[in-house]
């Protein structure tokens, strides 16, 4: 094993290069890698989660809410091909914009507000479609979807990502990776 001052193969030998050099400065702050599977975990997690809060909101939500106002329009059963199909798209989406970027800066914050965002345009595109072309769509179906979306997919981020920090930090401290 290499002296502790010794700098890694990658950088060169730092002992010949000055402290205020690019080479030093660059890989002085270079972090370190992420583990492989950080992607499929913070996917996992974010799956469990989003499906967990949305299954108790559409359970609670479709007596109080959209039976009364959008019932007529509603089919008798559900689509579960296209539901699944929805869900692993919309999670994919969830983790690709709103924690992706919050997993580099390892800031799970940055994953609420991007999560939010995210949620907000995407049920924003599905309400206001149908806000704008469908007879009988109400208002208020409109704008409790753009704050569900909008907190559910934040929250889910959010949880996703810390969960998917806390892990990573703790197998790099204990495996080196």
């Amino acid at each position: 094993m290499p002296p502790a001052h010794s700098a890694s193969p990658r950088s060169g030998n730092a002992a010949h290069r000055s402290p205020g050099s690019p080479a030093s400065t660059l890989h002085a702050s270079a972090p370190t890698a992420a583990p492989v599977w950080r992607w499929p975990l913070a996917y996992g997690l974010t799956a469990v989660i989003f499906l967990g809060m949305d299954a108790v909101w559409l359970s609670q939500a479709n007596q109080a809410l959209y039976q009364p106002a959008i019932g007529h329009l509603m089919a008798s059963t559900v689509d579960w091909g296209a539901a699944a199909l929805f869900y692993l798209l919309y999670i994919g989406g969830v983790v690709f914009f709103g924690e992706a970027p919050a997993l580099q800066q390892g800031r799970s914050l940055v994953a609420l507000g991007r999560g939010a965002l995210f949620g907000l345009m995407a049920y924003a595109t599905y309400d206001l479609t149908n806000q704008a072309t469908m007879r009988d769509w109400p208002w208020s179906v409109t704008v409790m979807d753009l704050i569900w979306g909008s907190f559910a997919s934040g929250v889910a981020a959010w949880a996703a990502t810390a969960l998917t920090l806390a892990t990573c930090r703790r197998v790099s401290r204990t495996s080196g990776r």
